[in-house]
C-alpha cells in the first residue's frame, strides 16, 4: 500500500508538471490530508471524498484526501495510485477553473451523478449513460 508520505511525494511531481497557471488565485494550494472523509448522502458509507476544492473567507484551496485513497485504492499498483491522485486532481481543478470564470457546469453534472447513486441506492436504476 502507497503511505501518505509516497502519496505526497506522488502529490508533488503531479502538481510540479502543471503551468503556474493553475495556481493562479490557489492562494491554499494543495493540502494532502490524512482523514477519510465520506460522502453526508452516502448509502452504507461507501461513497468516499476522493478530493475537495474550496472557496471561503480563507481563500481558494484543493483538499485530498489520503485516507479515503487509502480506503479505496490502496491495493493499487503506486504507479494506478497515482493516476488516481492525477485524476482527482485535476477534477478539483477543473472546479478551480470554473469557480474563477462564473461558471458551474462540472458543479452541476457532479449533483446529477449524486442524484443517479440516491436513486440507484434506493432501489431505482438510472437507465442512462452514467458520466464522469
Amino acid at each position: 500500500m502507497v503511505t501518505i508520505d509516497e502519496a505526497e511525494v506522488m502529490l508533488n511531481e503531479i502538481t510540479d508538471e502543471l503551468t503556474p497557471d493553475f495556481f493562479t488565485a490557489l492562494n491554499g494550494g494543495v493540502c494532502l490530508l490524512p482523514q477519510v472523509k465520506i460522502h453526508p448522502e452516502s448509502r452504507g458509507n461507501n461513497l468516499y471524498i476522493m478530493g475537495e476544492y474550496h472557496r471561503d473567507a480563507m481563500g481558494r484551496y484543493i483538499y485530498i484526501y489520503y485516507g479515503s485513497f487509502a480506503r479505496v485504492h490502496g491495493s493499487l499498483p503506486p504507479e494506478e495510485f497515482k493516476k488516481q491522485l492525477r485524476k482527482t486532481l485535476l477534477h478539483e481543478f477543473t472546479h478551480h477553473f470554473e469557480n474563477r470564470a462564473g461558471e458551474r457546469g462540472l458543479e452541476i453534472k457532479d449533483a446529477i451523478n449524486m442524484e443517479r447513486y440516491k436513486n440507484q441506492t434506493r432501489g431505482r436504476r438510472y437507465k442512462g449513460r452514467w458520466g464522469l
